[in-house]
């Protein structure tokens, strides 16, 4: 029997029962659906359905479609599609998948046209865009409130990856957004674990400064601690350097900073959500043990791996630390053996960071996210987030407002 494709799309005012109402039709005679995609954008439906039907019912199917859609009031327009048409569609399938995600306080027409631009030059085709943030209001709520966000998905392979990497990131830095490209697989799907650094990341401290200005010592260790985040001066040194100067500080005052540390913008949001949908948390922290065990007691989080300060007899600091330092190494180390532990795959493991000495543990990771980090931090890291708070972590995620607000 001789069989015809055709591609039938319906466009128009989006209401209860429309779907169904064209489906009753193509059931009463037994079509096969061989594709259906469905947006609706503000109330404005776009419905596509690619049939294949009897050649000699085909002209009924299509004369009750257009009854029904001038009973509903909405367009609908037929296209016949050629074998050899469908058939290359289906090879298309194998190509591999992309997720390209856009955050930003705003979204502009100037950043999708870059974007989209630049996936058109990488030879690759975009299959649907979705909005992952709500409606933004048009009486504006405080500018740290607003976050916008949408997902690109994209099929083929890049042209050249690094050349695109290189021109999202100045994109990102030009336009006041960020970007994440990642392969769309089930690894994507599935993260179960992920690892923070602590100072200028959860928090918007140094710990050591902060103890360094009860020390007095404020001005020497803040430029030791700048100048290895910026990765001119190895961690270990710096650090040791650094913990010799806060010699002598009564123990106690680690207790009065950790009820003052500033909190990042949206962690708090983050952590709720991170742990009603079961992910496990760790902190891999350069930083103070002490101050992670406070931020971990408050978020519930499952591991805290940093530096152990010595403290003598009479309750005060010795300049000392106690065993090995976290460095960027050890991050790695760490991040590694956690998964190990939870029986995650790297792939499923995410790690967020601001420093040079998280590079190695962003690397590691299966997805590395740059948070408000330094420049060269930035340029080596797949993924980064500059212009929102710590939650744009969620969307990198794939995660939409409708989620979390259940």
């Amino acid at each position: 029997m001789q069989q015809e494709l055709i591609l039938i799309r319906i466009t128009g005012e989006d209401r209860p029962g429309l779907t169904a109402g064209f489906m009753a039709i193509m059931a009463k005679y037994d079509v096969d659906i061989l594709d259906i995609g469905q947006a609706d954008i503000h109330s404005t439906l776009s419905l596509g359905i690619l049939i294949q039907t009897p050649a000699a019912t085909s002209g009924q199917v299509m004369k009750e479609v257009l009854f029904k859609a001038t009973e509903l009031n909405v367009n609908v327009r037929f296209y016949p599609i050629e074998e050899n048409e469908y058939n290359h569609w289906v090879a298309a399938q194998g190509k591999h998948r992309y997720i390209l995600t856009v955050l930003a306080r705003h979204l502009t027409a100037r950043q999708m046209e870059a974007v989209s631009l630049l996936v058109a030059n990488q030879g690759m085709n975009i299959d649907g865009i979705h909005r992952l943030t709500g409606r933004v209001p048009l009486v504006q709520p405080e500018e740290h409130a607003v976050r916008a966000c949408v997902e690109f998905s994209l099929r083929g392979t890049p042209n050249n990856r690094e050349h695109m990497q290189a021109e999202l990131l100045r994109l990102c830095s030009e336009l006041e957004m960020d970007c994440s490209f990642q392969h769309d697989n089930m690894y994507r799907r599935m993260r179960r674990l992920i690892c923070f650094d602590m100072d200028s990341t959860l928090i918007q401290a140094e710990c050591i400064d902060e103890l360094a200005e009860r020390a007095g010592v404020g001005e020497q260790v803040r430029a030791i601690t700048e100048a290895a985040m910026r990765g001119e001066i190895d961690f270990k040194e710096s650090f040791t350097q650094r913990v010799a100067l806060l010699k002598g500080l009564d123990a106690s005052i680690m207790a009065d900073i950790a009820e003052k540390l500033p909190l990042t913008e949206g962690v708090e949001r983050l952590m709720s959500v991170l742990k009603r949908y079961g992910y496990k948390i760790a902190i891999l922290s350069g930083g103070f043990t002490f101050f992670g065990k406070h931020l971990a007691r408050r978020f519930g989080i499952d591991y805290v791996y940093a530096n152990e300060l010595e403290v003598d007899e009479n309750n005060h600091l010795t300049g000392r630390f106690v065993g090995d330092v976290v460095d960027g190494k050890r991050k790695a180390e760490l991040l590694r053996l956690i998964a190990q532990v939870e029986k995650v795959d790297l792939e499923q493991t995410i790690a967020v960071g601001d420093g040079a000495n998280d590079l190695p543990m962003l690397s590691t990771a299966g997805l590395g996210i740059a948070f408000h980090a330094k420049p060269r931090v930035v340029a080596n890291a797949r993924q980064s987030i500059n212009t929102v708070g710590l939650d744009g972590v969620l969307y990198f995620l794939g995660f939409k407002d409708s989620y979390l607000q259940d």
